[in-house]
């Protein structure tokens, strides 16, 4: 489908940033995505928004990636969208029978009719072309609309769906699979949720966004369900032939002083239970990629790396590949779905295990939220460090994870969970400082 594209100088782009997400909000589906100008090798955009669904596409786990893979060959342009965890069901003979307080779709792309990149001070702008003449007027409507007063707090009580001694009973469970061999390591998650809130979606987003300046923030909107993310994890990407993953795994909080900050970096890159997470992950992300790569290229660029975040220190390390000829870009994501690093190795058995451990259908959480190109190109980040919102249910949730391996504490994994949640807590809470 043709798609006229107009460019734009903007002076004040950090306040047409806010006054773009604002003007979204009067359609029934938008996709924010921003990287809020993270240093990182691989980012084309600084930010982008996808409005007003001229196609869509939305399904249960069952069959999923089959008819995303014919929506996306036939529409061949722009489709945004998000796979849940749930689609496991999918790849695998799995099922999820957990609570759900949600019930968003477990897959979901639509190709939008306004598409806006944003580089530098550089606004591009993509409608289709049987609408360029919305393009100007939608542009001066984007430069006077005004961005939202702070509201009063959230009417908030967040409780927990696994309380502290339960989860020490089920990490014991978890790591005597460990001990017994059925696994190695596994990603187990708990729920924090509200019931009966209602909350301000933009407000309670760029607030997460400004605690937390993650390089995949992601706000999306699908009728009254929303997703406020504010994730530091690329899951895939794919430029050509050249295919990445980046997954974390490792943990350090943040220090009050740049000396402490240093050290606290300097044992987390030495930290051996930290390592071992990072590098179980990256052998199950490798073998992944050994399904479809060229026979030799699978190589890992960046080994248990230490990336700096707001709120934490993480060790992130990168994968790459070279993908070949004849793979659809939808199978590359079937054959890595989910990603390793928050289900565990080995995959499917670690999967089965904390399906009955967790209390909650994880759903969005722990899925992915990305885009792709009409070539076939793509890129999608691990939805994670988010808050999930259903307006028509007033149900907001958070769920936070770690990865448990033979040497873990139940203890320290628990502080690690309330550490990871803490920005969700604070936005949600009004606790900001």
């Amino acid at each position: 489908m043709q798609r006229t594209s107009y460019k734009f100088k903007v002076k004040d782009i950090s306040e047409f940033k806010k006054r773009l997400l604002q003007w979204a909000q009067q359609f029934e589906i938008a996709v924010w995505l921003d990287s809020n100008n993270y240093d990182q090798k691989y980012s084309n955009f600084e930010a982008i928004l996808a409005v007003d669904a001229v196609s869509k596409i939305k399904t249960s786990s069952e069959n999923a990636f089959k008819q995303l893979k014919k929506y996306q060959s036939e529409v061949n342009d722009y489709i945004f969208g998000y796979l849940s965890y749930d689609l496991k069901n999918d790849v695998e003979a799995l099922t999820s029978s957990n609570f759900d307080g949600l019930h968003f779709p477990d897959l979901f792309f639509f190709q939008p009719k306004k598409l806006f990149f944003i580089k530098g001070n550089t606004v591009e702008i993509k409608y289709i072309s049987a609408f360029e003449n919305e393009i100007e007027p939608d542009f001066k409507e984007i430069t006077s609309t005004k961005t939202q007063q702070p509201t009063t707090n959230n009417q908030i009580q967040i409780k927990l769906r696994i309380h502290k001694d339960d989860y020490y009973k089920k990490l014991t469970t978890l790591l005597n699979h460990i001990h017994r061999g059925d696994i190695y390591e596994a990603n187990f998650c708990q729920e924090f949720y509200s019931e009966n809130s209602t909350i301000n979606p933009v407000e309670v987003y760029q607030n997460l966004n400004e605690i937390s300046k993650a390089p995949f923030a992601t706000f999306l909107k699908l009728n009254d369900n929303y997703l406020l993310s504010a994730s530091p994890e690329r899951y895939l990407k794919k430029e050509g032939k050249h295919l990445i993953s980046q997954p974390i795994k490792g943990t350090e909080k943040r220090a009050l002083t740049k000396k402490a900050d240093e050290k606290l970096i300097a044992a987390l890159e030495q930290n051996p239970k930290e390592r071992a997470e990072n590098i179980m992950i990256v052998d199950l992300v490798r073998n992944d990629f050994s399904r479809f790569a060229v026979k030799g290229s699978v190589k890992v660029d960046e080994l248990c790396k230490v990336y700096t975040f707001e709120q934490v220190h993480q060790l992130i390390s990168t994968v790459s590949c070279t993908v070949k000829n004849d793979i659809h870009p939808v199978d590359i994501l079937k054959n890595t779905f989910p990603m390793g690093s928050m289900t565990g190795a080995p995959k499917i058995s670690a999967m089965k295990i904390i399906e009955k451990l967790e209390e909650t259908k994880r759903g969005l959480y722990s899925g992915a939220v990305g885009y792709f190109i009409p070539d076939g190109d793509f890129d999608f980040n691990v939805i994670i460090r988010s808050i999930l919102y259903s307006a028509a249910k007033k149900y907001v949730s958070y769920s936070v994870g770690g990865a448990i391996t033979a040497q873990s504490i139940p203890e320290k994994e628990y502080e690690e969970c309330l550490l990871k949640a803490k920005a969700m807590k604070q936005v949600l809470l009004n606790e900001l400082i």
